[in-house]
């Protein structure tokens, strides 16, 4: 499969960084146009995909991902339009430009899509969340759906549920970064060393993590099975409700979303 990408900034060259790790997809069969900063240039030291300024020499792979800041989306499309051959899948990776509207400044004849990865793609653990346009066959979505699966897990989603995935899976990680440093410094403050205390907290997550995914059970079910009468978690837990902690979650989330309206 050879994949084109436009833009190699944070979530780009994650892409590009998982897709080279998971050793599915070979650098030689990466095509990247970078922007106005040096980011694919810097890239292209480690990773050797072949980098261009020519759109016309999108016309070799078999899917493009615009991964451009959302006012770049559009001006990106009527450029591709301009020199691209109608069979070639074009997919976002930008929120803010709806497939709909992507569809309208390409023509019904070139297939759209519209996906919202978060960064753990670079380590072939992320989750992609999709919406396709009518004009996508089939096969096209196999094939996009076959590139994005290198990354970690794709879910199909209606273009209504596009704004709380992407805040949900795409800036949750940083918010559990929040989280894991706070904890880091706490154990610090008890004696730890930094480095053994985030070690600690990220296999803590991960594992936590994994056991909801796996398990199928409710959080809370997964939480009562720690908290013993009257023992340590659950004093732990009072804490963190004292403090607001499930309402700050909740609202981190909730800002987000007041911002799209």
């Amino acid at each position: 499969m050879k994949i084109g990408i436009f833009g190699a900034g944070h979530m780009g060259s994650a892409m590009i960084k998982g897709w080279v790790q998971s050793n599915e997809i070979k650098p030689e069969d990466i095509l990247v146009k970078g922007g106005r900063s040096n980011t694919a240039e810097e890239l292209q030291k480690t990773i050797p995909f072949k980098l261009t300024d020519h759109v016309a020499d999108f016309n070799q792979v078999d899917i493009i991902f615009l991964a451009v800041k959302t006012p770049i989306i559009l001006p990106v499309i009527h450029e591709l339009k301009n020199f691209l051959k109608s069979s070639i899948p074009i997919v976002s990776v930008s929120a803010g430009v709806p497939v709909s509207e992507m569809q309208v400044a390409l023509g019904e004849a070139y297939p759209v899509a519209q996906a919202i990865p978060n960064t753990p793609v670079q380590i072939n653990q992320g989750i992609t969340g999709i919406v396709y346009a009518d004009s996508i066959t089939d096969a096209q979505k196999e094939r996009i759906h076959q590139s994005l699966a290198i990354l970690g897990m794709v879910k199909e989603i209606s273009a209504d549920n596009i704004d709380i995935f992407g805040t949900l899976a795409g800036c949750g990680p940083a918010f559990v970064d929040v989280f894991m440093e706070a904890l880091g410094d706490a154990a610090v403050l008890h004696g730890m060393n930094r480095e053994l205390a985030y070690e600690v907290v990220a296999k803590m997550v991960s594992g936590a993590a994994n056991l909801l995914s796996e398990s199928k059970k409710h959080p809370g079910e997964l939480k009562d099975g720690v908290t013993s009468p009257g023992g340590t978690t659950i004093k732990g837990v009072v804490a963190l409700e004292k403090n607001g902690f499930r309402y700050a979650a909740i609202s981190s989330i909730d800002t987000i979303m007041e911002s799209y309206e």
